[in-house]
């Protein structure tokens, strides 16, 4: 190991390992690997062994996986960056949101409330896009700069052909036509989030404007690296709800996530993992 000292400041993401040898990983696209990335969790690594990171104390992986968190940023506001903030910042760079365009976040939720953040920092003017009014407060202390429910009818008549990106950060299947509405020409639909069913959409909402439909997944080590400098740079963190790691208090947690009754994301304290 030649990157870190012992007592540094590190954190890993969502994937320990590569091939490192084919097309993507020599570009530095580790999270495209043809052979396939090995997870930090329930995941096997290419010896065929399991990988039980993430909800421990120690872990043991490549040090080029491994990136150092900023000082400014804590370590229980660091987490949810590993694994949402990527995920949001990476589609966000790569479509260009920035001075001048028009994004809009579907859903305010784990991963949304961070792209709201990070699209806002990077200049880009900012719409949430949820089925309720809900949230709305919360979307404006997030820095969004608008807010529609969809379940309202008028929005999807009003906000039409508004948007040059669109990032999806839910997982439930929408209507993809509706959604291709509000895109202006060459504008992205970007999915993050993952529905369990498949999605279907009329080709035509693609044609008429010459809209493109896509989906991304996390970043690249380095462009994580380069999240979290930018986030420690801008202040950007998840709201989140540090919980202890014993069964009763996970078992809460979860009972919580199934309710949708989370802001917006739980950490677990692995300082408490031995405790009862």
């Amino acid at each position: 190991m030649t990157k870190f000292s012992v007592g540094d400041r590190v954190g890993v993401g969502c994937f320990v390992d590569s091939y490192g040898e084919c097309e993507y990983c020599l570009a530095g696209e580790e999270q495209y690997c043809k052979k396939g990335v090995v997870q930090t969790y329930n995941s096997l690594d290419y010896d065929g062994n399991p990988t039980y990171g993430g909800y421990s104390q120690n872990i043991v992986v490549t040090e080029g996986f491994v990136v150092r968190i900023p000082d400014n940023l804590s370590m229980d506001v660091a987490a949810p960056l590993l694994c949402a903030g990527i995920t949001t910042y990476s589609p966000l760079k790569h479509w260009n949101a920035g001075p001048g365009k028009k994004v809009a976040v579907v859903g305010m939720g784990g991963l949304g409330h961070l792209a709201v953040q990070i699209a806002h920092a990077m200049g880009a003017e900012v719409t949430v896009l949820s089925q309720s009014l809900s949230k709305q407060e919360e979307a404006y202390r997030f820095c969004a700069d608008h807010y529609y429910a969809t379940r309202d009818e008028d929005t999807f008549t009003k906000l039409s052909g508004t948007f040059d990106l669109i990032l999806n950060t839910v997982s439930a299947n929408l209507d993809v036509n509706a959604y291709l509405s509000l895109l202006r020409v060459d504008g992205t639909l970007v999915n993050v989030g993952a529905p369990s069913k498949p999605d279907s959409y009329h080709v035509f909402s693609l044609i008429m404007g010459r809209r493109s439909l896509a989906g991304s997944l996390v970043g690249e080590i380095w462009e994580t690296q380069e999240m979290l400098d930018f986030c420690a740079e801008h202040g950007i963190a998840p709201m989140i709800e540090l919980i202890g790691a014993n069964a009763k208090e996970v078992q809460h947690a979860w009972s919580r996530v199934k309710q949708a009754d989370v802001r917006y994301r739980f950490v677990i304290d692995t300082a408490l993992l031995n405790q009862n």
